[in-house]
């Protein structure tokens, strides 16, 4: 399997941290799990929330069930720290159930990369909140 790299490349800069967080950012909110999954080691580790999972198919698994759950998703992320190959993010997403049920998750993530500017691992603890549609503050287009 060739593995393509994904700079920037650690050890990051405050540049090269916030080039990775807006990139992740921007990939999320494709919703696509195949081209999301790519920035993810093949083995990379996942903590979500209680789930525990590694590797890009489970990668893949995972947000494709989440998007089918989590409508009309609208992701914002913000670099919070950064040092060698490990960035922290602080995030914020909105969402709607089947039932048009609106939700804003809050949440951090912990980053690893490995040489190749991929994540080999991810930490994410996340809680969500009941909001209205009128509560709203993500109103984008997809895409």
């Amino acid at each position: 399997m060739t593995i393509e790299p994904r700079p920037p490349f650690p050890p990051f800069t405050a540049e090269t941290a916030a080039k990775k967080v807006q990139a992740a950012e921007d990939a999320w909110n494709s919703r696509d799990p195949a081209r999301v999954a790519l920035a993810y080691t093949p083995d990379s580790e996942w903590r979500n929330r209680s789930d525990f999972f590694s590797g890009r198919d489970a990668i893949r698994t995972f947000l494709t069930q989440k998007w089918e759950r989590e409508l009309d998703y609208r992701l914002k992320k913000e670099l919070w720290a950064f040092t060698g190959n490990r960035i922290a993010v602080r995030f914020e997403y909105e969402y709607h159930d089947a039932d048009g049920n609106w939700f804003r998750a809050y949440g951090n993530e912990n980053w690893e990369f490995d040489d190749n500017g991929l994540m080999q691992r991810r930490f994410a603890s996340i809680n969500d909140v009941a909001i209205s549609e009128a509560q709203r503050k993500f109103h984008w287009d997809r895409g």
